[in-house]
């Protein structure tokens, strides 16, 4: 065992690792340690700024899903916008779940949206299932606000996949797409757009919603596909 795995483990939380496990499908429980989130970015923040970081991340695969995460925050430090994309390019390839991809955003990707588009679009195509969650992670965190286009509503639209996780994202980003953008985003429920899986759960998730209207959840109600 590595000095990372043993420093990660003294970090353990046996109670919170039989809770965490439950909620990670696609993860043998053997392979989490049990480290809360928070403590793993504290953990993260100190070991961007050792000698061991490049070794670190040079090291993948990564055994444990806590050094993933680890892994990913540490690149969130890195304040060069080549230097953290060309680290994210590298670690995509070996994300194994949902949680460790819907938290892993560099921070300075928000200065430079205009270069990461490009890496999107790029991502939306892939054939790994949490590469394609990412991409439309990245629409959604950045690109539905000032920078929106209605094409990008299209780009997700014409993701077609059998993986859960891709079309559970898409859901996600057109119920948030329906809170930010809705005169842009309704067509694609009003006129069957997507298929009819993603169509109502993007319903559901938009119902749930607290940036959605009540008279709003009340007309996508009357939307929903009936089998």
């Amino acid at each position: 065992m590595g000095i990372i795995e043993e420093e990660l483990f003294e970090l353990q939380d046996i109670k919170y690792r039989d809770f965490h496990s439950r909620l990670m499908p696609t993860i043998d429980k053997e392979r989490i340690i049990g480290v809360r989130v928070p403590i793993l970015r504290k953990y993260a923040k100190s070991l961007a700024k050792s000698h061991k970081r490049d070794a670190f991340l040079s090291e993948l695969p990564h055994n444990y899903y806590e050094e993933n995460n680890v892994h990913a925050f540490v690149i969130e430090t890195i304040k060069d916008y080549d230097t953290a994309m060309c680290e994210t390019e590298k670690f995509l390839p070996y994300i194994d779940n949902w949680a460790t991809c819907d938290m892993f955003s560099p921070k300075v990707f928000a200065k430079n949206t205009d270069r990461l588009l490009a890496r999107v679009k790029e991502w939306l195509n892939s054939d790994l299932t949490y590469t394609v969650r990412y991409g439309i992670g990245m629409l959604m965190r950045y690109f539905l606000d000032d920078g929106f286009k209605s094409e990008y509503l299209k780009l997700v639209a014409h993701i077609k996949s059998d993986e859960y996780y891709v079309n559970m994202m898409r859901a996600w980003y057109f119920a948030t797409a329906l809170s930010k953008r809705y005169n842009e985003t309704l067509p694609y429920i009003a006129e069957n757009r997507l298929d009819d899986w993603t169509h109502n759960m993007t319903i559901k998730k938009a119902i749930e919603s607290n940036r959605i209207s009540v008279e709003t959840k009340k007309y996508l109600r009357t939307l929903k596909k009936t089998s």
